[in-house]
């Protein structure tokens, strides 16, 4: 909960047992009069209800949905509930806020025992629903009596998210940071400690181009768009530029890579030396080194163009490769798996095995192509899928996005679960059981202003897996992830985020947060 708004509301947000003290055993001299719901965007409809059960008694109680609970949609609750408690407690009309642990608030309500329990009109039209007759069964069964509140006026929290998001990143983050004792100096300290860190690196390079083109004509007889070309730009991309960006964050960074024998090596070797990446690359006569050509007219990409060769490697590189692993004291080692030869169904038990036990295991396979299963990285202590991934994995396409999250969390036992949601931020899964709230978590989208998204995935992996081996706080790892792939997310091409970067980013979010303190 942020700190200015506790000191103002924080008294009215209570436990069940803290609640009770306050407001005594049924039968009570004052009336008690309660609400339940998600309460995720409080809008007119819900101001509306909340008046007229005040009206009915002395004290309004608002219970919510707790998160896990919240089945609606996929990216529900849009508000986390630490925010949902601060807007209700806001409302000068209700006396005390507390979230429900249950999914129905039968247990509260037999606790409470409040003289009326108000639901909205939308649960009388009709057949009553079986979780509303449990509900008056509990009620009825102590002397209590249901109210329906008016229902002139309907609004859905779910219709108005759809029609525009409302715009919180900064007020869930910092929901986050209060909730898990952050402050900006823990996140600029993190970045600090991660100088020296050993990392290396496997994966998949991928040399990235963009073609500039201006249109200038089509065919008359065939429909051929004409192009002429302007330039063209390289970038030295896939677990490559995760080597970069963990080179840039201040870590000691040593990459492990197969390439072919041609120019795009030669522009990979050479771009790496000069960034500080250490190389044990492994030049492959028979396929070329992989490179993905985007031809770009307009501000738009027409086509992209590919030439690579997703033939498992050899045996003898294989052999390299598992040496490698063996043989490199590290702290930390990333598997970045983009299914272009390296990993495989006969590769990845060896190249697994081969770890030694007491490295730190990331693992991130983007399987756009849907070749890969990010579940075949068993055990690791960090694996960070996006949805699709995550999706395809389970062939699971209804899920909400935290169930999907746990249950690749439970597929894959891993320890912690960066599921990537685009635009929408990340959710974070970690070892707390499940009926702990704060066995996840969500992290809103930081940028400010998006340029180019390509790469932002490989810029969360590299900050966050080094965050979370230097302090083992999983919160800290997401948001300063998050904000390396805003920053990313800023820049055209795939450019290294550095650690000076991030520390100019948790600036601005800093400055944000007390401009808006100072608003209130």
């Amino acid at each position: 909960m942020d700190k200015i708004n506790k000191a103002i509301v924080g008294h009215k947000i209570k436990k069940i047992e803290d609640l009770l003290k306050e407001i005594g055993t049924f039968p009570r001299e004052k009336k008690v009069v309660m609400c339940h719901g998600t309460f995720d965007v409080v809008h007119p409809g819900h101001i509306r209800h909340l008046m007229y059960a005040k009206s009915k008694g002395d004290i309004l109680i608002v219970s919510i949905t707790g998160d896990r609970h919240i089945k609606k949609d996929a990216y529900r609750p849009y508000i986390p509930q630490e925010l949902r408690e601060i807007n209700l407690a806001a409302l000068e009309v209700v006396d005390y806020v507390l979230t429900d642990s249950d999914e129905i608030p039968l247990e509260n309500l037999r606790a409470i025992k409040p003289d009326y329990f108000a639901k909205g009109y939308e649960y009388v039209k009709g057949a009553v629903h079986p979780k509303t007759k449990e509900e008056i069964d509990v009620i009825e069964s102590y002397g209590g009596e249901m109210l329906f509140t008016p229902g002139d006026i309907v609004y859905s929290s779910s219709a108005l998210i759809n029609i525009e998001p409302p715009a919180i990143e900064v007020e869930r983050v910092m929901a986050l940071m209060d909730a898990e004792n952050i402050d900006f100096n823990t996140l600029r300290t993190t970045i600090k400690k991660l100088k020296n860190i050993k990392v290396h690196v496997v994966g998949d390079t991928i040399v990235d181009s963009y073609t500039y083109c201006t249109p200038i004509g089509s065919g008359t007889k065939t429909p051929t768009m004409s192009l002429r070309y302007d330039k063209k730009e390289d970038y030295v991309g896939g677990a490559a530029v995760v080597a970069k960006h963990i080179k840039a964050a201040g870590a000691d960074v040593i990459f492990s890579t197969v390439l072919g024998e041609d120019k795009y090596a030669d522009l990979v070797l050479s771009d790496l030396r000069t960034s500080g990446v250490k190389t044990l690359d492994i030049i492959d006569k028979t396929r070329p080194t992989t490179n993905k050509n985007a031809f770009i007219a307009g501000g738009y990409r027409l086509l992209k163009v590919d030439t690579v060769d997703n033939r498992s490697i050899s045996d003898k590189t294989l052999s390299l490769i598992e040496y490698n692993i063996r043989s490199t004291e590290v702290d930390i080692i990333v598997f970045s798996d983009f299914r272009h030869g390296i990993f495989n169904k006969s590769t990845l038990d060896i190249l697994i095995k081969s770890i030694p036990s007491n490295v730190f295991k990331v693992a991130d396979s983007q399987v756009a192509s849907r070749w890969g299963n990010i579940i075949d990285f068993k055990d690791f202590d960090l694996i960070t899928p996006n949805e699709r991934e995550a999706r395809f994995s389970l062939a699971d396409q209804d899920s909400v996005v935290r169930n999907l999250a746990f249950d690749i969390k439970k597929a894959s036992r891993c320890k912690t679960l960066i599921l990537k949601l685009g635009e929408r931020g990340l959710i974070t899964c970690r070892e707390l059981p499940e009926a702990d709230h704060r066995s996840f978590f969500s992290v809103g989208n930081l940028t400010d202003h998006v340029v180019d998204a390509v790469g932002s995935g490989d810029a969360l992996l590299s900050y966050a897996c080094l965050a979370l081996y230097v302090t083992k706080n999983e919160a800290v790892a997401a948001i300063l992830g998050s904000l390396a792939a805003a920053v990313e997310c800023e820049y055209d091409g795939n450019i290294p985020v550095t650690s000076q970067d991030i520390l100019n980013k948790i600036e601005v979010l800093e400055r944000k947060v007390k401009f808006d303190h100072k608003k209130q």
